[in-house]
């Protein structure tokens, strides 16, 4: 039985996060906590899942302390699964490795910083050689929608495949109709994001008045988007 003391190498040098790393491992440790030991990665998606919108309210409500609170969750959560892989066969990887491997990935994302061949003034600079170094790293992926998370919410999900649809020359044309202009959904329309999301509350109210679901709806769309993105990059392909 472990004893009420998180065990700490050299304690007395030892930072807030080893504090914590140490008390993830002491809890999934043989005599710790009969849950934590029962987790795996596939259980705990939905504590990560929540912890991150936990978060994105602390942030969008500007709450210091709430902050504070909510990005222990969510790194507790990084550390919680770097413990359990480090501890399973076939994975055996733990949070140095996670660290190291972000360094890599950072210093190579960044070579205008650190001694590369790029230049960036601005982070409009920044964004426009990011694909071109995402497309090195990833030499599997042949679409620019590959590695968007199907996950995300149908608002976030369609918000990124409209970006990554205009790199590739497909850009929707918005045309108010005359329902869009019933409910304020029409281009150019809103002053400011209170405005958009006054419009888009009315629409999926409207939806749901007529027994649609929105969400479903809108990953309908963005799916038939998405056909249209394969395509260009089909025919580019040929051309």
């Amino acid at each position: 039985m472990p004893s009420a003391a998180v065990p700490l190498p050299g304690a007395d040098a030892a930072t807030r996060l080893d504090e914590l790393i140490a008390t993830v491992a002491f809890l999934r440790a043989p005599g710790g906590c009969p849950w934590d030991a029962e987790q795996t990665h596939e259980s705990l998606v939905q504590y990560l899942v929540e912890e991150s919108w936990e978060l994105i309210d602390a942030i969008e409500s500007g709450d210091r302390d709430e902050m504070i609170e909510e990005l222990g969750d969510v790194l507790y959560q990084v550390l919680f699964h770097a413990d359990l892989a480090a501890h399973t066969d076939g994975e055996r990887f733990d949070i140095q490795d996670v660290a190291a491997h972000m360094t890599r990935k950072m210093v190579s994302r960044h070579p205008h910083v650190f001694g590369g061949d790029r230049e960036a003034s601005s982070a409009d600079d920044v964004v426009a050689f990011w694909d071109d170094l995402k497309a090195d790293e990833k030499p599997h992926r042949t679409s620019v929608l590959d590695g968007i998370p199907r996950g995300m919410p149908a608002l976030a999900l369609a918000q990124k495949v409209l970006g990554k649809a205009e790199k590739v020359g497909v850009v929707r044309a918005i045309e108010p109709s005359d329902a869009a202009a019933e409910t304020e959904v029409a281009a150019n329309l809103f002053a400011d994001e209170s405005e958009l999301g006054a419009a888009l509350l009315a629409t999926v109210a409207a939806a749901r008045a007529q027994g649609l679901d929105a969400e479903r709806a809108l990953r309908h769309a963005v799916r038939g988007l998405e056909d249209e993105v394969r395509a260009a990059e089909a025919a580019a392909a040929q051309d």
